[in-house]
């Protein structure tokens, strides 16, 4: 990553924060060293960002501050909206809606003449089968993975058995049209992946998983890695 990149990662992720990060966990989830944080910390206060940090709380981003608006071009453009296309085919509804939201407001932000690349882009997903239906709500889902609430899955595998789970969600994995939910399952204590049409009952739980999302996501890619070397 560049860093440039890495300077404008490192604000989005303190604007989405609810609450102080450490420079640790920062370094982490942008897997480079503390040192390095350090200096980019330096680089964007010297670029008067709005970052406050005080030791052993973290750092924090004052609430007033947007970053400026940015000027699209053409191919940036048609990328975002053939994006939301394909969430507007394959997501569960609510995000489908603000998928369709998005074009929406995207045509109208940009000059007149920027318009038709949005509203009849060149590029345009295609899917040749039917989505499959799911017997819970998508949006508490989604609810979950970003809160890091644990759930309580009613599944049923692949040779019949049901079986009742408690599981941290991580991740919703979309694969020619079929949906798996990433978590790590208690029930197993192990990474796992589950088809969302063989979710018979999904409930969010009242209690929050430990640890930091990003660093579960890391090791899932990491176990990940290694079943596929061997």
């Amino acid at each position: 990553m560049r860093r440039t990149e890495r300077l404008f990662q490192i604000i989005q992720i303190l604007r989405s924060a609810r609450a102080p990060i450490t420079g640790r966990d920062l370094a982490d989830e942008l897997e480079i060293s503390l040192s390095t944080l350090y200096r980019d910390m330096a680089e964007l206060h010297a670029q008067r960002i709005p970052i406050t940090g005080e030791a052993g709380v973290g750092y924090i981003l004052d609430d007033g501050y947007d970053m400026p608006p940015l000027m699209l071009t053409a191919d940036e453009l048609e990328a975002a909206a053939l994006g939301a296309s394909w969430v507007a085919a394959e997501a569960d509804p609510s995000l489908a809606r603000a998928a369709r939201d998005l074009v929406s407001k995207l045509s109208a932000a940009v000059p007149k003449e920027l318009r038709p690349v949005v509203l009849d882009a060149s590029s345009k997903p295609i899917q040749t089968r039917a989505r499959v239906a799911e017997r819970f709500d998508s949006a508490l889902l989604r609810h979950a993975i970003r809160e890091r609430y644990r759930l309580q899955l009613i599944y049923t595998d692949r040779d019949g058995a049901t079986t009742d789970r408690i599981v941290w969600p991580l991740l919703i994995a979309l694969l020619n049209r079929t949906r798996y939910l990433v978590g790590w399952c208690e029930t197993k204590a192990d990474y796992r992946h589950f088809k969302t049409q063989r979710v018979q009952e999904l409930r969010v739980l009242a209690e929050k998983y430990p640890g930091r999302r990003a660093v579960l996501l890391k090791g899932w890619e990491e176990a990940m890695a290694k079943r596929h070397q061997s």
